[in-house]
């Protein structure tokens, strides 16, 4: 039975290397240091938000529906998810080498970026204070 390669040491954190490659059609056994790419270095949380963007055609208001998460939330999850690829405004591709940079961003890290990002579209007027607060709120912050 396959399963999903983690990347991340369940008892210390620390990164996993991938040594060991096996190909069951022919027998090929490759043995070395291989990386994840940078999707293998995603959380299971951003995997799931990785999927359920593309299901809604990249369509916010539709991964609001079907996260059930308000509009602001959503933004700053996909923007984490982004700055986790390496792929954010001014950042240049990630290298497929893993750098401390490339780890899954810690929800507390997460969190506050979803935090600022609210308060920064509601000091933009794109956002009611009402919205903000109900958004701050989903995120257990009000």
């Amino acid at each position: 039975m396959a399963r999903d390669v983690i990347s991340t040491c369940p008892v210390c954190e620390g990164e996993l290397a991938i040594t060991r490659l096996h190909c069951r059609t022919c027998g090929t056994t490759l043995e070395g240091e291989f990386g994840v790419g940078r999707f293998g270095r995603l959380s299971r949380e951003q995997l799931a938000l990785l999927e359920s963007f593309l299901r809604s055609r990249g369509n916010l208001k539709d991964l609001e529906r079907e996260l059930g998460i308000s509009y602001p939330t959503v933004r700053g999850r996909v923007e984490a998810l982004l700055r986790a690829l390496g792929l954010a405004d001014g950042e240049a591709a990630a290298p497929e080498e893993p750098t401390a940079a490339d780890a899954p961003i810690p929800t507390s890290d997460t969190e506050a970026d979803e935090r600022r990002a609210i308060l920064d579209r509601l000091a933009r007027h794109e956002i009611s204070a009402e919205d903000a607060a109900e958004a701050l709120h989903a995120l257990g912050v009000g």
